[in-house]
């Protein structure tokens, strides 16, 4: 393993006007991919666990919502506040950092002696999180053009894989050893990570520093969004597909918790590595931007999500069903975020950062849209409903995407002939 912080890659050719970049080695790649798995996987542990820490906390029910909330509001705080520093700060450093205060709200979470310390906690664990993000703007900082979709595809197959098993992994340890040991053994992975990390990411890399202000920097994050159509565009995309991704994610414990299958909590989550299976198509999906193949690939993404809701809909007749359309949403959702990330970090690699962190804004404002309505249209009128709902975000992305198809991406391949 390369040390002092230098990783063995080599030079590899750019565009005129883009950033310095490497061919980062593949195992290189999977660090980024474990970390990044490992940060945002803190954010969705609680949700399997919510009970057995009201029960040890004394907390009230409004008390035990506020946990995942609190969680996702410092989520949404740290993408538009802390991820825009990859662009002004040494990146390793700020990786990091991120990465140890994030394993003492860790440790902070898994000792409270009270719900306000918890709570606190959750909220401080949510908002360094989002070093994830950090850490995917550090990689595409890091890859050759050529090489760029094929990397963000890997280090996203990492974040969705993290997001799905969570709630599986969290669960199993909790029946194993109570609920504070998921926070444990959370801290102390992440600080081992956040040692290999300092141990293996390059000292430099990627886009220089830019010599922005704190404010500057945010009032940036901002601009380019009114300058950017391509962005504003591919963000509006995130927040319909992950409202999509949510309205599945959020609800489809409800029946299958109810009869004719009366499945336990534990049966319930192991439908996360189902899931799994869609976090292929974030390496695929990269490997066909590098061909410059982008607007074909968002456009089948967005069909197969709408027509995943078909078997989705059969869920109550048929587990087979619900697995094929759990399979089909997945991969389209992780094909359309990989597109996009790629697409956006073209557009300006020396403010990826930003851009990044502004389009995650859309990501997490979908799932929040998503998961509020599907769980209150459900105890309104059913499943069918909520696959009705799943149906329309879905449609609404691939009308979004008919009306833009023919705007031409600045800073991919052209497409390559057969």
């Amino acid at each position: 393993m390369p040390g002092s912080g230098e990783v063995a890659t080599e030079r590899a050719g750019v565009r005129s006007g883009e950033v310095s970049a490497y061919v980062l080695p593949r195992g290189v790649v999977m660090l980024f991919a474990v970390a990044c798995g490992t940060a945002v996987a803190n954010v969705y542990f609680a949700q399997p666990l919510l009970v057995a820490m009201g029960d040890d906390l004394a907390m009230s029910p409004a008390l035990v919502g506020g946990i995942v909330t609190l969680t996702h509001v410092g989520y949404g705080l740290g993408l538009f506040l802390l991820v825009p520093l990859g662009d002004t700060a040494d990146r390793r450093r700020l990786v990091v950092a991120q990465m140890l205060l994030l394993v003492v709200a860790l440790a902070v979470v898994a000792a409270a002696p009270t719900a306000a310390v918890l709570l606190a906690g959750m909220a401080a664990m949510g908002l360094l999180a989002v070093v994830t993000q950090t850490l995917v703007a550090f990689a595409a900082s890091l890859a050759a053009p050529a090489e760029r979709g094929r990397v963000v595809g890997l280090v996203t197959g990492g974040v969705v894989i993290g997001i799905l098993l969570a709630r599986t992994a969290s669960g199993v340890l909790a029946d194993l050893a109570g609920w504070r040991s998921v926070y444990l053994a959370s801290a102390s992975l992440t600080a081992l990570l956040a040692l290999v990390l300092h141990r293996v990411l390059p000292r430099h890399g990627g886009a220089p520093p830019a010599t922005l202000r704190y404010g500057q920097l945010l009032r940036s994050t901002v601009t380019l969004f009114a300058r950017e159509r391509l962005l504003r565009v591919r963000a509006l995309l995130a927040l319909l597909v992950f409202a999509a991704f949510s309205t599945l994610w959020s609800s489809v414990a409800l029946p299958l918790s109810a009869a004719p299958y009366d499945l336990s909590p534990s049966a319930i989550g192991m439908l996360g590595l189902i899931g799994v299976v869609g976090a292929l198509a974030a390496s695929a999906a990269g490997r066909l931007n590098d061909r410059g193949l982008s607007r074909r690939t968002t456009g089948t993404a967005l069909a197969l999500l709408a027509a995943s809701w078909l078997p989705l809909a059969f869920t109550r007749e048929s587990l087979w069903a619900l697995v094929a359309g759990v399979i089909l949403l997945d991969l389209a959702v992780q094909a359309v975020h990989v597109t996009n990330q790629t697409l956006i970090y073209a557009l300006h690699p020396d403010a990826g950062s930003r851009l990044i962190g502004g389009y995650m804004v859309f990501y997490s404002t979908g799932s929040a849209t998503g998961a509020i309505a599907a769980t209150s249209l459900y105890a309104a009128a059913g499943w069918g409903a909520v696959c009705a709902l799943g149906a329309a975000f879905s449609g609404l992305g691939f009308l979004l995407w008919l009306c833009t198809r023919h705007e031409a991406p600045r800073g991919l391949p052209e497409p390559r002939r057969a």
